[in-house]
């Protein structure tokens, strides 16, 4: 696989034209996206409820939405899987977090390559579209309400995934943030890799391609002048409280979305 994966030019080809086209003409609005999104979500919310949501299902949603995105004018630009493929053992995945788009397109991405689950917040397994979903993927969740609380949550569920062969993403942010500030980015995934002696693998993502809606976050405006850049870094092994591996990953965030400034 290349180092960095460009998607979007399959579609500019000569032979192609007409379907690119018909494609930008059915698919470059806003309105004619969610409603595509809302099809997907719902539609994986009627499998799990019936019990077959299942792996390969979740990875194929997750495709679906990548192409609606690509289809709307989204452009993916992701460097780095190798460290996802190489690394032989499950790993603490800590990303900071912009908008839904992530959290959509990780499953397809990630899941490929390493048996993966989520931290998640509480809220998302009681909304009506996304509760049964999430359940059928045995999410570590969090009240965001008792940082304590949530900290023993991670520490006791954690390992147990890991021991699984269970890669667990998290996003250290309390919510989605359009600009990244360490002091909100807390340490719980590094410690979690301490206590479960596994690596973590640091993701930088900018995802303001789809912004966070006024009213709910999952429907915002899109912006097709922004593109779309996830980068995977090198597996990084906690040593002693992990707090030097805590400032990498913060500098590894900190230094892509520098790079990726307009």
């Amino acid at each position: 696989m290349r180092e960095e994966i460009v998607s979007g030019n399959e579609y500019h080809t000569p032979e192609n034209a007409p379907r690119y086209l018909l494609d930008r003409f059915l698919f470059n609005s806003r309105i004619v996206f969610m409603t595509r999104f809302v099809g997907v979500v719902l539609e994986t919310r009627r499998a799990a409820k019936k019990g077959i949501y299942d792996t390969r299902y979740w990875v194929d949603s997750s495709h679906d939405i990548f192409t609606h995105i690509e289809r709307c004018g989204g452009r993916f630009h992701i460097t780095g899987l190798d460290h996802l493929r190489n690394c032989k053992t499950p790993a603490v995945i800590v990303s900071n977090h912009m908008s839904t788009l992530e959290t959509m397109i990780f499953p397809g991405i990630i899941q490929p390559l390493k048996n993966v689950t989520f931290v998640v917040k509480e809220a998302l397994i009681r909304h009506f579209a996304f509760k049964d979903v999430m359940l059928s993927r045995k999410p570590i969740v969090l009240s965001r309400s008792n940082p304590r609380e949530d900290f023993q949550i991670v520490m006791d569920q954690g390992p147990l995934r890991l021991e699984k062969g269970i890669s667990v993403i998290i996003f250290p942010q309390s919510t989605r943030r359009l600009t990244f500030n360490p002091s909100e980015f807390n340490s719980l995934g590094t410690k979690l890799a301490v206590k479960a002696g596994v690596p973590i693998i640091p993701v930088a993502i900018k995802t303001d391609f789809w912004g966070n809606g006024k009213y709910t976050g999952y429907l915002g405006p899109i912006d097709r002048k922004k593109p779309i850049h996830i980068a995977f870094g090198a597996p990084l092994l906690p040593v002693g409280n992990g707090k030097d591996q805590q400032q990498m990953v913060i500098d590894f965030i900190q230094d892509h979305l520098k790079q990726w400034e307009p």
